[in-house]
């Protein structure tokens, strides 16, 4: 791990659900915690739920609503095992044991009660999942922070209610980052003075008022990003259960390798277009404070993971550095000579989408305009095809517009690396590399940054045309 060790100020490390899902993955935390702590005077833990566990609450949620509360039982019990063994793996004292082992049962009673009180209602809110959903974490920091004191760090509980103040945007809340200071200094900074551990949990915030809100979509990196910008920490560590950001999914691709750099803007094109990597939007607060994050993996801790950046444009170590694919899409088109110059056809197009309530990965205009196609889901196209019909029903009785309609099920193939804007020939060697293995390019993409071109090929050439384009990365 010395690989990793910097003599420095402040560190936050984020574990996520698998990094504490089990006795085995609790005590690679606890060595990856005892050996940080060697060399950083301060540190905060941030921890999810279990694996599964989340899911698990809000499954139930979804059934009491229903009226379907026959296992709210055997779930409380599932929830007390896993919680309780980890307990007794890692916390000999007995009155730690005890105490820690009561706040869990504290908690469980607590989520019981809000089960009920959803099953009453008929009705899962927002409000009332994001108070279901955040019990797991809230279980697994008291179960963290007891093996932590019992193996000889000092550390602390503390539930991420009390120091990160949100707006009421239930399940994808936005942190008020004055509030969130003031909380920061007034809680956390005396407990890392006296030399503590606080163990805070990932995923959850709360209002002014005090109630509970959840982050949204990779909320405990999120919580380890406010936390690190108020609290002006030299680096970030997210631990998850992969070696760093991968050149591409290693379920398709078995010899992907992990990116030792990544851009911030790379990061961002890989999670819009699939990869399992980082969301954006969670780790902006640290790029923009200018601390250090690396992704790293809790079961290979040696590894020396992924450093994410920001956006230098003097960063061209590897021209391509990751290739990802989304998979079930079908292209719509719609095309017609009588839509040559005329205004609003775009707009008109993608309203009637939006209306679906569809999202659109990727668009491709001919410059001509006498067509425009658009990737969506491979089960919404139908729907999407009739709402434009419907839209353009004056226009194609004239046959301003020819026709709308959707391909068969293809796959957008997408290249990402900033060193792309500034070394010409990378879109020919793209679709050089394509062309020698046979594969057809239907539609291509690519952003004014110049950070991404995605391509669109048959769904059958996705094996194919992945490893094709992987063989032009050097890392």
């Amino acid at each position: 791990m010395s690989v990793h060790t910097h003599s420095r100020g402040l560190l936050v490390m984020k574990f996520g659900g698998t990094s504490v899902g089990d006795v085995t993955a609790v005590q690679h935390v606890l060595n990856i915690v005892h050996e940080a702590r060697t060399t950083w005077p301060a540190m905060v833990v941030v921890a999810s739920a279990l694996s599964g566990v989340t899911e698990t609450l809000l499954t139930q949620a979804y059934k009491v609503a229903q009226g379907d509360d026959s296992e709210v039982e055997t779930t409380l019990q599932y929830l007390h095992e896993r919680h309780h063994q980890l307990l007794t793996a890692f916390v000999s004292d007995r009155k730690m044991q005890q105490a820690v082992g009561e706040e869990i049962e504290r908690l469980l009673q607590r989520l019981a009660s809000l089960w009920q009180a959803i099953a009453v209602l008929g009705e899962a809110s927002p409000r009332a999942l994001d108070a279901v959903a955040g019990m797991g974490e809230r279980m697994s920091v008291r179960v963290l922070a007891a093996a932590l004191n019992t193996a000889g760090i000092r550390a602390e509980a503390i539930d991420a209610t009390e120091i990160i103040v949100t707006d009421r945007q239930f399940q994808s809340a936005h942190p008020d980052m004055a509030a969130t200071q003031l909380k920061v200094n007034t809680l956390l900074r005396p407990r890392l003075a006296d030399g503590i551990v606080p163990v805070i949990t990932g995923y959850i915030g709360a209002t002014p008022e005090g109630i509970p809100t959840t982050l949204g979509r990779g909320g405990s990196d999120y919580s380890a990003a406010i936390l690190a910008a108020a609290l002006h920490a030299d680096e970030v560590w997210i631990w998850t259960d992969v070696n760093g950001v991968m050149t591409a999914d290693p379920r398709l691709i078995p010899e992907a390798q992990t990116i030792p750099r990544l851009t911030y803007r790379e990061v961002a094109e890989l999670a819009y277009f699939g990869a399992k990597v980082l969301h954006p939007k969670t780790i902006r607060p640290i790029i923009e404070a200018g601390i250090r994050l690396r992704v790293l993996n809790t079961f290979n801790p040696s590894h020396p993971g992924s450093e994410i950046v920001g956006d230098e444009p003097s960063i061209l170590d590897g021209v391509i550095k990751a290739v990802t694919a989304v998979r079930h899409q079908r292209l719509v088109t719609v095309e017609g000579r009588g839509m040559l110059g005329v205004p609003g056809v775009a707009a008109r197009t993608f309203t009637a989408v939006a209306r679906t309530g569809t999202s659109v990965p990727l668009i491709s205009q001919a410059s001509s305009e006498q067509s425009i196609c658009f990737a969506v889901p491979a089960d919404t196209a139908d729907k999407i095809v009739a709402a434009l019909e419907q839209e353009f029903a004056k226009e194609i009785e004239r046959r301003d517009i020819d026709r709308v309609w959707a391909s068969d099920e293809v796959v957008i193939l997408t290249v990402v690396g900033s060193g792309m804007q500034h070394i010409p020939g990378v879109a020919g060697r793209v679709f050089g590399a394509l062309g020698a293995q046979g594969v057809n390019v239907i539609a291509i993409a690519q952003g004014s940054s110049e950070v991404s071109i995605s391509l669109v090929v048959k769904a059958e050439d996705l094996q194919v045309g992945l490893r094709a384009l992987h063989g032009l990365i050097r890392i």
